[in-house]
């Protein structure tokens, strides 16, 4: 786990309180850099905070994102995801296996701006979604098992 004091020092820097239960939600999320959902930071976090409460994680994890320490992702149709970085970045999901990849943009601001006329931006997400490498490997190997023989 990330250490205690980065999370501590993130929460300050967007001016989170810490408690024990949030400094342990934001350092599961710097730690895992899967885009974890709040079941599954609860189910990471649950057995060594034996009082913490599913309630408690979605709070905490909309309170950080509301104040800018995590991103809050919608790229998943069924579950929101969350994410430490918090730079200008896209993501990635595997159609397949569900995966959410960081991917890094160029000029992220510039391409924002450049169609936004006379609107007034106050969030962005770039999402592209496909298959990853793992995924379509494994969907070849299938087809080509799965094509006649000559």
């Amino acid at each position: 786990m990330k250490t205690q004091i980065e999370a501590i020092e993130r929460l300050a820097q967007f001016g989170v309180k810490p408690s024990l239960q949030r400094i342990a939600i934001m350092g599961y999320v710097m730690d895992n850099l899967v885009h974890p959902t709040a079941d599954t930071v609860f189910s990471g976090l649950s057995a060594s905070i034996p009082t913490l409460s599913k309630t408690t994680v979605y709070n905490t994890l909309k309170l950080l994102a509301r104040q800018g320490a995590i991103l809050e992702l919608s790229i998943d149709d069924k579950n929101v995801r969350y994410d430490a970085n918090i730079f200008r970045h896209a993501h990635f999901r595997c159609k397949r296996c569900g995966g959410v990849h960081d991917v890094p943009v160029g000029d992220f601001e510039a391409l924002t701006l450049k169609y936004a006329g006379d609107l007034t931006i106050t969030e962005s997400q770039l999402y592209y979604k496909g298959y990853c490498g793992k995924c379509r490997a494994n969907a070849d190997a299938e087809a080509d098992e799965e094509a006649p023989e000559p």
